[in-house]
C-alpha cells in the first residue's frame, strides 16, 4: 500500500480518513487519485468545495470530506501550512479523533501513542480473551490502555502499523487462525469463542427511508440542488426530492406531490419515463425509491437553491451512489 511507511503527515492523514469507514480495496484508487490531484495540504485548501467532492464521490460519510476541507484550510490558511507534530494538537483539528491523531503522530513522528481501531480491538480482545464491550465507554477506555501497555515504545510507529496490519490480514472478523503465530497462546481459539469476540452491546437500528426523484428538463437543461445541514449525503447534489415514509403507487401520485409544493402547474409538461426501484443500504439507513423524467414548456416555479445545469456537464457535479446507480442507466451516461 503507497501509505505504508509514510512519514509525510498530510500524507497519513488523507489515507487514515479515506480507511476509516472503507475498506483497503476500495479506498485505494481513491486515496491514489486524491493524491494526485491535492499533492500537499496547500493544494487540498486552495481546491474549490465542488472538485474536491467529485474526487471523493462514492466513498460515503461524506462529513469526512467536509472536516477535510475544513481542517485542510485551517492548517494551510492558519498554520503556515505545517502540519500538527504533536499529538494533543493534532487532536484538536476537525474530523480528527484519538486514533487518527495517534496514527499521524506515531507513523509520522514517531511519537509513543498506541493505535486503537477496529482491528486491533479485535486482535487484542481475542488474544487476552476480553469481554469488555468495544462499544462502550468502559470498553474504550480499557483497551486503549491495554494497547498503551504492549505498545513498543523504541518503535511505536512501525509496531501500530504491524498490529493494524495483523489484524487487517489474519485476524480478520472470520481470522485465518491456522496461519497465526499466536494461536497456541489466543484464548479466542483454545476456548472456540473466535466468532463471539469482539463483545459488541449496541444494535443497529436501521430506518427505512423513500425517495422519489423528480429530473425536471427545460430547454436542455435539467433542475438540481445542493444537500445541505446534518442529514445524510450533505453537500453533494440532488434532483427536486419528494421524501415519503412509504412508496408511492404510481407517477400521478408524484405528481400530486409535486404540485402540492408548487413545482406544478395542471398542464405545461410532459411526463417521461418512470425508473425501476433503486435502492442503497447505509450503516443505519436503507434508502429505496424511483426517478420521473419530466419535460417542461415553461420554467416552474422552484425553491431558490435550484440551478440548472445542461445534461452534458451533470457530471460534473459529485452525486450520492443511489443517484449515480440510475445515471449509469439513464440518457445522461
Amino acid at each position: 500500500m503507497p501509505w505504508k511507511g509514510e512519514k509525510d503527515p498530510y500524507k497519513v492523514w488523507v489515507s487514515e480518513i479515506i480507511l476509516q469507514q472503507t475498506r483497503v480495496d476500495q479506498g485505494l484508487k481513491y486515496y491514489e487519485n486524491f493524491i494526485k490531484a491535492f499533492p500537499d495540504i496547500n493544494a487540498l485548501a486552495k481546491a474549490d468545495d465542488r472538485t474536491i467532492y467529485k474526487y471523493w464521490e462514492g466513498l460515503g460519510y461524506y462529513s469526512r470530506c467536509r472536516n477535510l476541507i475544513e481542517t485542510a484550510r485551517h492548517v494551510s490558511f492558519n498554520l503556515g501550512g505545517k502540519f500538527p507534530e504533536q499529538y494533543e494538537e493534532i487532536k484538536k483539528l476537525k474530523g480528527i479523533g484519538p486514533y487518527t491523531s495517534a496514527a499521524i503522530a506515531s507513523f509520522a513522528f514517531n511519537q509513543k501513542y498506541a493505535v486503537v481501531d477496529g482491528n486491533v480491538f479485535r486482535l487484542i480482545s481475542r488474544i487476552f480473551g476480553i469481554d469488555k464491550p468495544i462499544d462502550s465507554t468502559e470498553g474504550k477506555t480499557f483497551f486503549a490502555t491495554f494497547a498503551d501497555k504492549l505498545l513498543d515504545k523504541k518503535n511505536p510507529g512501525v509496531y501500530n502499523q504491524a498490529i493494524m496490519d495483523f489484524g487487517a490480514v489474519i485476524c480478520k472478523p472470520v481470522p485465518s487462525c491456522q496461519q497465526c503465530p499466536f494461536k497456541n497462546n489466543c484464548h479466542a481459539f483454545k476456548n472456540d469463542r473466535i466468532l463471539s469476540l469482539p463483545v459488541k452491546t449496541k444494535k443497529i437500528a436501521i430506518r427505512k427511508r423513500w425517495f422519489d426523484y423528480i429530473l425536471f428538463e427545460y430547454q436542455g437543461k435539467w433542475a438540481i440542488r445542493q444537500r445541505n445541514g446534518k442529514d445524510i449525503w450533505s453537500n453533494l447534489f440532488e434532483f427536486m426530492l419528494i421524501e415519503s415514509n412509504s412508496e408511492l403507487d404510481n407517477k400521478e401520485q408524484i405528481l400530486t406531490e409535486a404540485r402540492k409544493r408548487g413545482w406544478l402547474e395542471q398542464t405545461g409538461f410532459e411526463t417521461g419515463s418512470y425508473s425501476e426501484i433503486f435502492k442503497q443500504q447505509l450503516t443505519h439507513q436503507r434508502i429505496e425509491g424511483r426517478f420521473v423524467k419530466i419535460m417542461l414548456q415553461q420554467k416552474p416555479q422552484l425553491p431558490e437553491d435550484v440551478f440548472w445545469v445542461r445534461k452534458t456537464q451533470i457530471r460534473n457535479y459529485a452525486f450520492p451512489k443511489f443517484i449515480n446507480q440510475f445515471l449509469l442507466k439513464s440518457e445522461l451516461n
